[in-house]
Parts: C-alpha cells; structure tokens; sequence
C-alpha cells in the first residue's frame, strides 16, 4: 500500500508517507498515540487508506487550503492564513490540501485556527479520530488496444472520458478526472469491460484524419464527448451545434473551447459541494449572462450553450496559465502518447515548425564559442545542431515536441518518460540525490549546489557527492543507484558524459534507476534522451555549447527551485526569465516531474514592485504539479490578501505595507522576484537593494 501511517520518534503524532510520490505530512498530537488502519469506504470522499486514533489536538507542520464539511461532504466553509473558526458537537470532516490530501472524521466541539506555518485543531474533549489519506498518484485503470485504423482509433479515443468521475462542474478538479485508459497498437479493437463509454449527449464532428481526431481528443476527454467522423468540424448536442472552425482552424477552436469551458465550470463549481471564495469569480460574476447557481444545476448541454455567451475579451485577461501544448505528428503509433496528454488536458497540435540551425551563443560576433569549462575553441557553424522552431509557443507553460529533431523554445517530450513513472516503484522516505562533479575547473557550482538541496527541516533528503567518477562507476550508480535526482556537472559529448577515463554513453546501458537529471554540460541532449528512454522520468539537457559562468548560474538557480517542489517545466521558465539561462538548455522527458513536494499550496514566485509611498505591488505566480493540477486553487498565504486563484496562474496584484511583506518573508520559503532579480528567501526576511 503506497500510504502509510507511523507513529513519530521524536514527538508524539504521526507521520503520513506516500512510498510512490515520496510526499509526507507530519501531524503532533497531545499524547502518543497508535493509528489502527481502517475500512476507508465510511468517508464521503475518495480516500486511499484511513486510519483511528484517540487525542484531543491535532497540529499539522505546514500551512495548505482547510475546508470543513458536514456529515455528508458537504462544504459548511473555507479558511485561510489567520482564520479560526468553531467546530460543533457532531459530525464533520477537516480537509486538507497539500502533499497529501487529508480528511479528518471529527465528532467533537473544538477549534480550528489557521497560522502561518501550522494549522491546529484543539477538540473539548479526547475523542477517536479518523483520518483518511488520498494519494497524488494515479494510475490508468484499463489499456485499450486500437488498430491502426481510423475508425478503430476513434473510438479508442472516444472511450478516454470513462475516467471522469462526474460530468458535473466538479470535474474540473483533478481528483475527479482520474487517469484516462492507456491505448497500445494491436491487431483488433479492444475495449476492456470495465470502461464505460459516454452516453452520446455531446458529439465532435472531426475530417476523418488522424491530425482533427488527435485534436479533438483533449476536449472530448473533459466534456466526455463521443468523437464522429464526418464533414465541417462541429460540436453537436441536443440543444445546439456550433462550428469548430469559428477562432480559424480546427486545433486553434477546440483549444478556445477547451479553455473557456474548463474555465467557467471552475467559477460555478463554487456552488457545488465544495464552496469557496475564488478570486476569478469575484471580478467576474457580475458580467456573466447567467446565474451560477442556476447554471451549476444545468444539464451539461445547457452548461455549454450558456458558456459560449460570455464574451471572448472578457474571459480571456482571467484564463489560468495552461500547463501543456503538445504537438504530436499525425502518424497513427501517435495515438498512444493521448492519454498521457488528456491526463493533463493538454493542448494537442500538429507538429509543425520551421527547421533552423542555431549559431553558438558568441559565434556570430566573436567567431568563437566557449566551452562549459570556460575554455575557447574556434567555432565551427557546420556542427551546430538542425533545431526546429514550432509554429505555436505561447499558449501554454511547457510546449512538449513529439517530433522528429531538436525543439527550439520547447521540451523533447518522449513516450517512454511517461510510462517509467507508471513503473514506478515504492521509494525510501529520503530524497535521494546524486551530486557528479567530473570537472575540478567547475567545483564552484558544486559549491553552491551544497546549500541548495536538502535545507527544509521537515523533508529528508541523502545527498552523495561524488568527484572525478569513472565510466564503471558512473554507470553503477546510474543502474542501480535508485536516486531521485541526479545533478551531473562537467563535459559531454553526443557520443557520452565525461569521466577520467573516457565517455559513459548511456545508449549502451541495459537501464537507469533514476528519476530526474539536470546534465549541466555542454551538448548532453543526446544523453539526457538515452536517460529518458532507459527509464528516467525527464530532466534538462542543452544542445549547445554554454559559458562556465552560466552554467553555475543555472545549476545554482535549477537547483534551488527544484528544492522548493517546482516541476521541471516551472523551473526551467523561471531560470530563463529571470537569468542567463537561455534557450540552449531543454527539458527532455516529462516537464510535469519533480524531485520535491511544495510547501502550503502550489509551488510560486512571489513578485514585488516598489511603489513610490514605500508599499509594495504584491502578486504571486503559481504552477501546477503532480498533486496540484490544472483546476486546482491556491492562494499566497499572506494574511491581509485574498488571493486564492486557479493554478497555473497569477493571484491578483494588491498593495501591501513593506513591513507586512518584511514580516512574511520571514516565514515563507517561496522565491521572490524584487528589484529586477531573482532572490532565495531563506527566511531572512529582507527587501534591502543590495
């Protein structure tokens, strides 16, 4: 069982670990206590594994989004930083989200109060209490197996929404959606009974090829749609039709689709069971043409005809930041890259771009490149890498490149990244992180990396360094090392990493036990994409030559952000933004993996602006993870501002005292953005310009 409940050492309480995700939560009681594992099905939410104990006092070791509900699931109210409120003599249940989602089965008066750092629970009296744990984990439940007919793989693909758990508003929270089936090439169509395909209330009519069926898939998925083959692209229900070329093509309309809809199920699921305070309602309520209570009650179909009134310019400023656009070839073996994008509800485009050869970062002025030693070599343009620009890289955080060459500006996704992490097997409690350095000239960005990882007292990390490290043993660790992460420093070429005696081409490797990479050396793409395919889950690599200064400056800065529970896709965007880590660094792999869980809500970057009275702009930028997706809300914790937003996204800017954001820097953990840089709040606390 991947959940597990243990009593504390040190203090009376319990620790709650998830053994596949390695995410843990920590809670103290007033005494000791002893979990008794018990029967889940009594909580009224999807709980994974539940346990009992006896105590008066339950206190949480980290801020996360509290909810109390009634005997029924039933949300009775939300609270933030600051907030307390009164529990009664009689049913209800605590929510908690944060690594873990956790629920609390209480029967007893008491108290909830919310803080900064912890959230305590104090009951009137010692009463059993149940606790329910629900993991981020999810797996497909069935494979499906298509021929490489059209036909067949239409109605592969039409049976993905068998995984939603309601075609209410609720489903646009990610624990409601569950994993679409997996889809495998074979020689028969094959649809396990367990799948339960939609009841054909709502239609697309794609061109009958395979590029308008792929991107019909995502929006089919969320609305569970039926996909026809037919003439004019449309989306038919028994109340309306309407074209699916309105916004130009057909990919471009169902990404518009899929983003209003999506958007505005989140604002009226508000009146659903779980009622909060959204700060993209609040501004938009007024303008919308329909009531969100009446409109929650609709019938699907009635939903979408409401949603397509309200105005594109009034939507759009208010859209979360979409997590992913994937553009994936128009070949039929394609089709089983789908589930792992829908998972996501990403954007799905025709691989299309412009093939390009990308000069050295100081060919064209100085004729010369720079190695990631700091050395110089005479540049040679015929051996830069052909790189292809897509057409589309601006709608979504991470573009995912399914095609053939090297993406420029986007991430070379693989299939194989996706399917090690449904491999994935139970871990030890501790992150695990391996520290190569194979290059004395560059000692300085270990240096760095020393303080970056492993600085949160309330997770477990073992680091190994390991200096000048042969192929023999390079390639030990990399096969049965088991490590999480691995954070290689110094040389590579297309043909291998670096060692003392030679290059280590992973090509060559049976497989690696590893989850993510950061390969910060000079053209390790090829390896990086060796690592992907023989079992990791996706790491950054370049493609180019990079100066040594940059490279510790990205190391240092990736590091950091990987730390504090950033995915891949987030840290990279952030590292560009915000230092000299240009476009010669890529995600390979999965953008969506991590090393760590975040701490109170989504990971973000708080962003400040100096204002002329001596107040401060304040706003935060959230991304998604694993166990906050697309749909998912989060807020910034700081007490005087309600700024609970969906995730991706931004929290409105809101003026705030320089004395209140000095006070909250000292204990919030998050990067900030403040004076043109980038600056690691380490709980100093401090806004000075130096």
């Amino acid at each position: 069982m991947t959940i597990t409940f243990e009593e504390t050492t040190d203090d009376s309480g319990l620790e709650i670990h998830d053994s596949i995700e390695q995410r843990q939560l920590q809670l103290e009681t007033a005494r000791a206590v002893r979990p008794e594992v018990i029967d889940p099905s009594g909580f009224p939410f999807p709980v994974d594994r539940s346990c009992r104990f006896v105590t008066d006092e339950l206190v949480f070791d980290q801020t996360c989004s509290v909810t109390v509900h009634d005997g029924t699931g039933q949300t009775e109210t939300s609270l933030d930083v600051g907030d307390r409120v009164d529990l009664e003599d009689r049913v209800q249940f605590v929510g908690l989200s944060g690594p873990l989602k956790l629920y609390c089965r209480l029967e007893s008066a008491g108290t909830i109060a919310v803080g900064q750092t912890s959230i305590r629970i104090a009951l009137e009296r010692a009463v059993p209490v149940e606790l329910g744990a629900r993991s981020p984990h999810d797996r497909p439940a069935a494979t499906i197996t298509t021929t490489p007919d059209l036909d067949s793989i239409v109605e592969a693909i039409s049976a993905l929404p068998s995984a939603l758990k309601t075609t209410s508003p609720e489903r646009t929270w990610p624990t409601l959606r569950g994993h679409p089936p997996l889809i495998e090439l074979g020689d028969a169509l094959e649809i396990p009974d367990p799948i339960d395909r939609p009841d054909g209330d709502v239609e697309l009519v794609v061109p009958p090829e395979y590029k308008s069926v792929f991107q019909a898939a995502p929006l089919a998925f969320f609305l569970g749609a039926t996909i026809r083959l037919g003439g004019e692209p449309r989306l038919e229900t028994p109340r309306f039709e309407r074209s699916l070329t309105t916004h130009g093509t057909l990919e471009d309309d169902v990404a518009h689709l899929l983003k209003r809809f999506f958007f505005l199920d989140c604002l009226i699921r508000t009146e659903g069971i779980f009622q909060y305070d959204l700060h993209e309602r609040s501004v938009l309520e007024d303008d919308l043409p329909f009531d969100p209570a009446d409109t929650y009650a609709a019938s699907l179909p009635e939903r979408l005809e409401r949603f397509l009134e309200v105005p594109d310019e009034r939507l759009e400023p208010h859209l979360p930041r979409w997590p992913l656009t994937a553009h994936v070839p128009s070949e039929p073996e394609r089709v089983e890259l789908l589930p792992f994008v829908v998972n996501e509800l990403g954007i799905v485009r025709e691989a299309r771009g412009r093939t390009t050869t990308v000069p050295e970062p100081e060919a064209a002025s100085a004729g010369l490149v720079r190695s990631a030693s700091g050395s110089r070599a005479p540049s040679a343009v015929d051996d830069d890498p052909s790189v292809v620009v897509p057409d589309v890289l601006d709608e979504s955080v991470e573009h995912a490149w399914f095609g053939d060459h090297i993406p420029s500006g986007a991430s070379k996704a693989t299939i194989d990244a996706y399917r090690n992490q449904l491999d994935r097997d139970e871990r030890s409690e501790s992150i695990g992180i391996l520290l190569v350095c194979n290059d004395a000239r560059m000692l300085a960005e270990h240096d760095l990396l020393d303080g970056a990882y492993g600085n949160r007292e309330t997770l477990p990390f073992e680091i190994d360094s390991e200096f000048g490290v042969g192929t023999d043993r390079l390639a030990d660790l990399l096969e049965r090392g088991g490590y999480d992460f691995f954070h290689y420093i110094g040389h590579a070429t297309e043909d291998g990493i670096r060692c003392p005696d030679g290059d280590l081409d992973v090509r060559t490797l049976e497989a690696v036990d590893l989850g993510v990479f950061f390969l910060n050396a000079c053209r390790s793409y090829e390896q990086g994409l060796a690592l992907t395919r023989r079992g990791a889950f996706g790491g950054v690599s370049t493609y180019t030559d990079v100066d040594n200064e940059d490279a510790v400056e990205a190391g240092e800065t990736m590091a950091r952000l990987l730390n504090r529970g950033f995915p891949l896709r987030g840290a990279l965007e952030i590292a560009r933004q915000n230092g000299k880590l240009g476009d010669q660094y890529l995600i390979v792999g999965d953008g969506s993996a991590d090393i760590a869980q975040s701490d109170g809500g989504a990971p973000s970057i708080i962003e400040l602006d100096r204002r002329d009275d001596g107040s401060l702009g304040f706003t935060c930028r959230s991304y998604s993870t694993k166990e906050y997706k697309l749909g998912s809300a989060t807020a910034s914790n700081l007490a005087s501002v309600s700024d609970r937003h969906l995730t991706p996204g931004h929290a409105p800017v809101t003026t705030v005292p320089e004395a209140e954001i000095q006070e909250y820097l000292t204990w919030t953990r998050l990067p900030v953005y403040v004076d043109g840089g980038l600056r690691w709040n380490d709980g100093i606390g401090y806004l000075s310009s130096d």
